[in-house]
Order: structure tokens, then sequence, then C-alpha cells
């Protein structure tokens, strides 16, 4: 009985070791597709535009001076104002279209293979936590794109696209 129960513990892990590279090819055949609505569903949305609201705020905020002066407190008013224009900006750049196009230009800069694939371009892809799996297309320091796949129930899906 202790063997079996190893077994079927050893395969279970096993199987999850291997769930986030099976949907990395999931996504390759969705990239290669002619309509961008295959990649839906390893996508989330949301999350890649607030992992891009997040880093594009802090550069904003990082600029403005917080103190109690009237110009402080102008430049404050307007980085806010900017902030919420930058959030709809964003919401209307970051689309399904634009999030499949930076994936299939950084699998073309990552490898010389023509017609590049996605698969083609990986120079790295493992876990970085038990929910997290990190994909980087090209080499280390030379432009590389990293895409993030979050664990979601039981689906792993893109929740990031850092260049």
């Amino acid at each position: 009985m202790n063997r079996l129960l190893v077994s079927l513990l050893l395969l279970a892990v096993l199987g999850y070791g291997i769930y986030p590279y099976y949907t990395v090819y999931r996504i390759d055949v969705a990239l290669s597709q002619s309509e961008a609505k295959a990649l839906l569903p390893y996508l989330d949305l949301p999350a890649i535009r607030a992992g891009y609201k997040q880093r594009f705020g802090g550069a904003v905020d990082s600029f403005v001076p917080r103190g109690t002066s009237e110009a402080d407190q102008a430049l404050g008013w307007l980085a806010d104002n900017l902030q919420r224009l930058g959030d709809t900006a964003l919401d209307q750049v970051i689309t399904l279209d634009w999030v499949r196009k930076q994936m299939q230009d950084a699998a073309a800069r990552g490898t010389v293979q023509r017609p590049a694939n996605f698969i083609s371009g990986i120079d790295f892809a493992f876990f970085e936590s038990w929910n997290r799996f990190v994909i980087r297309l090209g080499e280390i320091g030379q432009d590389e794109t990293n895409v993030v796949l979050t664990l979601e129930g039981t689906e792993w899906k893109v929740t990031d696209v850092i260049r």
C-alpha cells in the first residue's frame, strides 16, 4: 500500500512539473494560429495590465515631490491625473493583439530560425515558485523578454510580459 501511495505521489509531482511546459507548447500552437483569439485562453489580460500599471505608476511617483508647498501640491495633483490618464491609455494599448505581437516579436528576436516560433525563441523556462513559471525569450542581457505564467486555479496563464 505504501509503495502505491509513493508511486502516486511521485506521478503527481512529475505531472505538476511537466504541466507548465505543456502550456508553453499550447501557447506556441496558439501563437502560430492566424487568429489572435486562439491565445486568449492562455492569457490573463487584467493581470498583464496591472503589472504594467504598477511598473509605470512607480516611475511617475518617483519623480513627483510630495511636500506641502503649493508647487508640490500642484505637481502631485498633476501626477495623480496623469496616473488616471495613463491607466486608461494602458487599458487601450495592452490588448490581446498587443500581447500576441510582443510574444511573437520576442520569439523572433530570440532565434535565428525562420519562421520563428515561440518555443524556438526560449532560452530559459523554469519555476520561480510553486505557482509562478518564468520563460525567458532571448539571451540574458541581449534584449530578452520574460513571459510569466501563474497558476490560476488549475490552469497556467500568462500574467506578465516584461521587456
